[in-house]
């Protein structure tokens, strides 16, 4: 195994493994060359967790897609024209698949002309050095790795690296996505790519952003971890007004967005909590804005009915969670872990936005600081040496049994193993060794 397969087991979860392994046996089963690229090489090697899951195939990715539904993924969205699919895999894990590609701006902005490529062409005409980075999944080179802009020694040196002097022109939504990768990353714009994307701006090239790619990018903004450093940084540059010109001063709602960032990283902690971001992102940038100005974003951002509606139906979702949570009935650390398991985290966030209530503050946070601790904290030896077999269907109930009589302080922590005695002084006087 290479070190850089090596490296990537060690940066999925079980579930992106799993789809890792079945794009793979699907690739080779359509004899078509795989690489693994963009999003989840950069972040591997910069030492993040890894958020995409971005295939590059020698081929037509919509006809690969195609063969993964069959096994029972489901297909999210499709362009012809890049030949791209998004999937969504039962284990929860959403993968893009497209094309190998060269891609042709005909004037800036414009849709691009697109034409079939090798891996190395499609590297060489992305955007920055750092997303221009592949490792290959075929069996004749598993685990070679691609970088022909040297995006890796980028990666080390924490710069934001632009691939070509046309980057911003070609594709003017990549002025935003540089802030976004800047605020993220914590990596500084390499001097000449900072003046490339003055030059961009100072040309009108934000003017030629389309509305399709401010609802995509506005998403994009919603999931990142960094949410109040990335709206400030937006404001700074003067790109938040691409979404809505109200978005300034007390409207920009900045104190919200600092609680959220606060909130984002508390849940971050220990297993990964499922947070669908948008719609909480969407009531914390909406909420000083009067109807006119929602109305206006709506617009310019395609923002649909189910976006508002999905609000409320948050909204809701938070207060019933609010009262089961403070409720008289819930007296153990175990009620409030089961209580808390079970919320969807964008629920949870909300209830640390918008909750009044310092009794179901502090059992957030107990839950978060204490008690999921705890629950990691309970192994599956533990729960075998109880008596149950691994497997078996008693041994979930045994584990869960075991998690709430800790937690509740019915059960002790297994000791640890005794240190071993110190080691006999050396010899002194007349018997000690002579050197």
């Amino acid at each position: 195994m290479s070190d850089y397969l090596f490296m990537l087991e060690n940066h999925l979860s079980a579930e992106q493994s799993a789809v890792v392994a079945e794009v793979q046996a699907a690739a080779a089963h359509a004899h078509a060359n795989l690489f693994l690229t963009g999003g989840a090489m950069r972040d591997m090697l910069a030492g993040f967790p890894i958020r995409d899951l971005d295939f590059r195939v020698e081929g037509s990715g919509i006809k690969l897609a195609k063969a993964l539904e069959k096994a029972g993924a489901k297909v999210l969205t499709t362009d012809e024209n890049r030949k791209l699919a998004d999937l969504l895999f039962p284990n929860g894990v959403t993968v893009e698949i497209s094309m190998a590609r060269k891609e042709r701006f005909p004037k800036p902005g414009a849709k691009p002309q697109v034409q079939p490529a090798s891996i190395h062409e499609d590297l060489r005409g992305r955007d920055f050095t750092i997303n221009s980075i592949a490792l290959s999944l075929n069996a004749g080179s598993k685990g070679l790795l691609l970088d022909p802009n040297n995006g890796q020694s980028d990666i080390q040196q924490r710069e934001l690296r632009a691939i070509n002097n046309y980057v911003f022109y070609d594709d003017p939504v990549r002025l935003l996505r540089l802030i976004r990768f800047q605020v993220r990353m914590g990596y500084a714009v390499e001097e000449r790519t900072r003046m490339q994307f003055e030059n961009a701006r100072d040309a009108g090239m934000l003017a030629r952003i389309t509305s399709d790619q401010l609802a995509s990018e506005l998403r994009a903004v919603a999931e990142e971890p960094n949410i109040a450093d990335l709206i400030e940084a937006l404001e700074r540059e003067k790109m938040i007004e691409l979404f809505s010109p109200a978005l300034t001063g007390p409207k920009l709602n900045l104190p919200a967005f600092h609680k959220l960032q606060k909130a984002k990283q508390l849940i971050s902690v220990g297993v990964p909590v499922p947070v669908r971001d948008f719609p909480l992102f969407l009531a914390v940038l909406i909420e000083k804005l009067n109807a006119k100005e929602r109305t206006a974003l709506s617009k310019t951002a395609l923002l649909t009915r189910g976006d508002f509606g999905n609000i409320q139906k948050l909204e809701a979702a938070a207060k019933k969670a609010e009262r089961d949570l403070k409720s008289a009935k819930v007296t153990k650390p175990s009620h409030i872990y089961h209580a808390i398991l079970a919320m969807p985290g964008e629920v949870i966030l909300y209830l640390l936005l918008h909750s009044q209530q310092r009794i179901v503050q502090d059992r957030i946070r107990n839950y978060f600081q204490k008690y999921l601790i705890t629950a990691i904290e309970v192994t599956d030896k533990e729960v075998a040496a109880t008596g149950v077999a691994p497997g078996s269907p008693k041994f979930a109930k045994a584990k869960e049994a075991l998690i709430v009589a800790r937690l509740d302080g019915r059960a002790k922590k297994p000791a640890p193993p005794p240190e071993p005695p110190p080691p006999p002084p050396a010899p002194t006087g007349a018997f000690a060794r002579r050197h």
